[in-house]
């Protein structure tokens, strides 16, 4: 399993309008290959930064499956214009055992 993180940074004053559009690009993700859950969070020192993680089979799931896809040009469309800078992107693996709790 392979978790994406991402730090969105959406312009300020862009929330609102940034939340309906991620509701939207949530059912895109979810249909896609691979993808086993999403989660948005929203900070609560920053309001206008977000925490993505989407949990993925594969790395190839994402890097080639979503990325690689017309559904990508379709998120990319709804909300890569929030972003001020555009986020990074990165892919974690668990290690060691994981802990319940």
């Amino acid at each position: 399993m392979i978790l994406e993180h991402a730090l969105l940074p959406v312009v300020p004053g862009r929330e609102d309008e940034f939340e309906r559009a991620f509701a939207e690009a949530r059912r895109i993700i979810t249909g896609m290959k691979g993808c086993r859950s999403v989660a948005l969070r929203r900070c609560v020192e920053t309001p206008n930064r977000y925490l993505l993680l989407v949990e993925w089979e594969t790395l190839a799931d994402h890097t080639e499956g979503f990325r690689g896809s017309a559904a990508y040009d379709e998120w990319r469309a709804l909300l890569h214009h929030f972003y001020e800078p555009f986020p990074v992107v990165e892919h974690f693996v668990v290690v060691g055992p994981e802990q319940p709790g």
